[in-house]
């Protein structure tokens, strides 16, 4: 006759509190937002964007390139997976963005308000929040 006495199987399940899930789609998905508007604006010509080219002294071409990239970024944020491709793509929207706050400052073109600096800046911090609340399948360990 045989007993089994006692078998237990546990199984751990990674869980992430539903508050920082929610954080987390929250910031990306604003930053998503922003970013795929900026680079729909860009493409489009789009809100004195050829102005603020001008004023800076770079080509009207760059408006193009960074439409496009920021576009692609902000679809690859927003796609499940592909981890190595968003921390491609967070490095890329800090460097776009810290590098804008320093064209402007470089160009004394403070805005109103100091705002060509802030806003660039503000979308550099968001993203670092996205970036640190992303959820462990997106992590490169």
């Amino acid at each position: 006759m045989n007993k089994v006495i006692g078998v237990e199987t546990s199984m751990k399940i990674n869980t992430r509190p539903l508050g920082k899930t929610v954080a987390y789609w929250s910031v990306t998905g604003l930053l998503a937002a922003a970013i795929m508007l900026s680079g729909i604006g860009q493409l489009m010509q789009f809100g004195g964007n050829l102005e603020l080219v001008t004023n800076l002294g770079y080509p009207l071409y760059v408006l193009t390139i960074l439409g496009i990239w920021k576009v692609l970024g902000a679809i690859a944020l927003l796609v499940p997976g592909l981890p190595r491709l968003k921390e491609w793509v967070h490095a890329g929207i800090f460097f776009l963005m810290t590098g804008a706050a320093l064209s402007h400052a470089f160009a004394n073109d403070y805005g109103d308000s100091g705002f060509n600096l802030i806003l660039p800046l503000s979308y550099a911090a968001l993203n670092i929040v996205s970036w640190a609340l992303r959820p462990p399948k997106n992590r490169l360990s």
